[in-house]
């Protein structure tokens, strides 16, 4: 594991857990700096070197979207899988926020600050995910997965602005719209498996919430300081970078609270008549 403990540069040590491999060290070593954070200077300007990739696991193996098998929930192995799939989302999201906290200078100190947060609180969502399927006999790794989180990371690496649009405001905020549909369907499978990922989802949309809050923050933040429209520029960086398209339905609650304007909630798609 790349040495962390004693690391005093808060950049440093998140592209340090960055480059870890295994899922243990890189939560550990997260946990590691999480508990230095008071004492952690902060290199605003530095440029460090970035490495290609994240460090991750051989497994699981990661395939197109369309690849990876459709299993129902209301089978053992499909609870796993979907608990699984979850956990991958998580298991990106520790690499995003840490990539976000070392890779762009430039930033007030409080927006590293705010990365390193929602790394830590990412990595405890990993650990309760990969505990509730080791309870299942599973382990993370052992259902295929695809890559498409990372390939708007690696689209956005050279923009910060394109980043805070594109990742947390569009990628991540998908996921406050999801999460409830998926816990109906899990309370419609009503084992106490199921259940117990219900709660499981109940912790992490709460702080998925503060997460896409601070994204929409420093997107603001940024459209101020560069003088950009936001409503355009989210606009151009998600038809040059293939966000995706948005479809309904949204949970408006949770977007609010998130920091979306009412102008922007007013702006999603709506269901057909």
């Amino acid at each position: 594991m790349p040495r962390i403990v004693g690391m005093m540069e808060l950049r440093r040590g998140a592209l340090a857990a960055f480059t870890c491999a295994l899922p243990a060290d890189k939560v550990a070593g997260l946990r590691q700096l999480w508990e230095q954070r008071d004492a952690l200077q902060i290199d605003t300007q530095g440029l460090l070197p970035a490495p290609l990739l994240p460090g991750r696991p051989s497994r699981p193996l990661l395939v197109l979207p369309k690849e990876v098998p459709r299993r129902s929930p209301f089978t053992p192995e499909g609870h796993a899988a979907l608990l699984h799939s979850i956990a991958h989302i998580e298991f990106n999201a520790i690499n995003l926020a840490l990539d976000a906290a070392w890779r762009f200078a430039g930033m007030p100190a409080d927006y590293y600050r705010d990365w390193l947060r929602v790394a830590f609180e990412e990595a405890q969502h990993f650990t309760l995910l990969s505990d509730h399927l080791a309870g299942l006999g599973h382990a993370y790794g052992d259902f295929p997965a695809h890559d498409g989180l990372w390939t708007m990371a690696e689209n956005t690496r050279l923009d910060v602005a394109a980043r805070m649009a594109l990742v947390p405001r569009t990628l991540e905020a998908r996921g406050l719209d999801a999460t409830p549909l998926i816990q109906a369907k899990l309370r419609k499978v009503g084992t106490v498996a199921a259940l117990q990922a219900v709660e499981i989802l109940d912790t992490i949309l709460r702080e998925e919430v503060g997460h896409v809050a601070i994204g929409n923050h420093w997107y603001h933040w940024l459209c101020q300081r560069d003088g950009l429209d936001s409503a355009s520029f989210h606009s151009q960086m998600s038809k040059a970078h293939g966000g995706p398209s948005l479809k309904p339905p949204f949970n408006l609650a949770a977007r609010r609270l998130a920091g979306f304007s009412q102008a922007e909630l007013d702006s999603l798609p709506t269901l057909p008549l």
